[in-house]
C-alpha cells in the first residue's frame, strides 16, 4: 500500500473506532436500563447486572459495525472534498478507482471483523447468556434475599422476611404456598436459614407454626414446631434442558442440521437455513456499505455549500437494502429452500456500488476534459 493509502485507511480506521464506540454505548444504555430492572428486580447482585452487558456487546457490536463504516466513510470523504485533497489527488491524475482503493481495504477489514463477530464470538456469547439465564432462573437465594417486602419468587407463594441479618438469618419469616389444588398452608416462624441441598435451596424455620386451610371443607389444621424444613426446590422442579436459541446455535450447524434437530429446538429448517446463510452473506455486504459511501460523495464537484446532496443519496441508498433485507428475512426464515434470498441484500450492494464506482470514474473523466472555445482551442 502506497502512503495515500495508509493516510486514508488510518483515518477510516480510527473514525470506524470512534463511531462504533458511540453506537454500542447508546445501544448498550438502551440495553441496560431494562437489564437492570429485570436482573436488580430479581435481587441480583451487580456483578450479575455487569456479566450480562460484557455478554451482550459482540452483538451490539455486530450490528454497528455496517453502521460505523458507512458513516466514516462519508466523514472522511467529505472532509477530504471540503479541503481540496481529493481535488489534488485528481489534478495529479488518480483515477476514482485508484481513490476508492483504501476504501475497499477498509471495507474488507470491516468484513473480516463482523465474519468473526457474527459466526463465533455472538454465538459464543448467546450460549453463555442462555446458560447464565438458566442458572438465575433456578436460583431462588436473589429472590429471597430481600427484606420488609412481600414478594412472590414462584407462581401460588408468597414470602415476608422482616429483617436479615449481617450473618444471613432471617428474623419473622412470613410463608404462604398455594400451590397444592384446594389448600393452602401457611408457615410462620421467628428465625430462618436459607440451606443448599442436593434438589436445590431449602428453608429452615425455626420456633413456628405451619396452617393448612383446605378450601372445600374450610377446615383449618394448626401444626407448631421447633423446625421445619420447606423445600424450595421442589417449587422449581427437575430441569428438563433447555432449548437452543437460533442465534447460539454454530453456522455449520444451521447449514447441515436436518428438519429434525431444528424442530427438537423449537424452530424450522427454514429459519436455521436464513441464519446460516445470513451469518455469511453480513460480512460482505460490509465490504460495499463504505464503497457506496466513498463513490457516492466523489460524483460532486467541489462546492463551497458542501456536499450534503451526495450524502442524502448515499443514504439514501442504505434504505433501499435495509427493506430488501427485512423484506427477505420474513420471506426466507418461513419458507423452505428460500435461505438464498439471505444474499439478496450483499448482491444488491454489490451492484450499487460498481454502478457508483463507474458513475465516478465517468465523472472525473468528463471533469478532466478540457471545455472547448468556438474556434475549437481550450476555452
Amino acid at each position: 500500500m502506497g502512503r495515500y493509502d495508509r493516510y486514508i485507511l488510518s483515518q477510516l480506521l480510527v473514525l470506524f473506532s470512534f463511531f462504533s464506540l458511540v453506537l454500542v454505548s447508546v445501544y448498550w444504555v438502551n440495553q441496560a436500563v431494562g437489564l437492570f430492572d429485570r436482573l436488580i428486580g430479581d435481587g441480583q447482585s451487580l456483578r450479575v447486572f455487569l456479566e450480562f452487558s460484557a455478554l451482550s456487546l459482540p452483538q451490539s457490536l455486530s450490528l454497528v459495525i455496517p453502521v460505523s463504516a458507512f458513516v466514516a466513510a462519508i466523514y472522511v470523504t467529505n472532509r477530504m472534498i471540503s479541503e481540496s485533497e481529493l481535488v489534488v489527488m485528481q489534478t495529479a491524475g488518480c483515477s476514482a478507482l485508484r481513490l476508492l482503493r483504501p476504501v475497499w481495504v477498509f471495507g474488507l477489514l470491516a468484513a473480516i471483523l463482523l465474519a468473526i463477530l457474527t459466526n463465533y464470538l455472538v454465538p459464543l456469547a448467546r450460549s453463555q447468556i442462555m446458560d447464565r439465564s438458566a442458572e438465575i432462573s433456578r436460583d431462588m437465594t436473589g429472590r429471597l434475599l430481600r427484606s420488609g417486602e412481600f414478594i412472590h419468587p414462584t407462581n401460588n407463594v408468597t414470602v415476608y422476611i422482616r429483617e436479615i441479618t449481617e450473618l444471613g438469618e432471617f428474623r419473622d419469616v412470613f410463608l404462604q404456598d398455594r400451590s397444592q389444588a384446594g389448600t393452602e398452608t401457611t408457615y410462620t416462624a421467628s428465625r430462618a436459614l436459607l440451606v443448599g441441598g442436593d434438589n436445590g435451596p431449602r428453608l429452615v424455620m425455626f420456633e413456628g407454626m405451619a396452617q393448612t386451610l383446605n378450601i372445600e371443607s374450610a377446615r383449618l389444621s394448626i401444626i407448631r414446631f421447633d423446625d421445619f424444613t420447606y423445600d424450595i426446590g421442589g417449587l422449581i422442579g427437575a430441569d428438563s434442558g433447555r432449548l437452543l436459541h437460533i442465534r447460539e446455535v454454530p453456522t455449520w450447524v444451521l447449514l447441515t442440521a436436518p428438519a429434525g434437530y431444528a424442530e427438537s429446538q423449537g424452530s424450522s429448517l427454514a429459519a436455521f437455513r436464513f441464519e446460516g446463510h445470513d451469518r455469511l452473506a453480513k460480512p460482505i455486504f460490509a465490504i460495499f456499505v463504505p464503497v457506496i459511501a466513498a463513490a457516492t460523495l466523489m460524483l460532486g464537484a467541489f462546492s463551497r455549500f458542501g456536499s450534503w446532496p451526495q450524502i442524502l443519496v448515499a443514504i439514501g441508498l442504505m434504505v433501499p437494502l435495509q427493506m430488501v433485507w427485512n423484506a427477505a428475512e420474513g420471506i426466507g426464515s418461513r419458507q423452505d429452500g428460500m435461505a438464498f434470498l439471505a444474499w439478496l441484500q450483499p448482491g444488491l450492494a454489490m451492484v450499487i456500488a460498481c454502478v457508483m464506482v463507474w458513475l465516478s470514474m465517468r465523472g472525473h473523466r468528463l471533469r478532466q476534459r478540457p471545455s472547448r472555445g468556438i474556434d475549437g482551442a481550450p476555452a
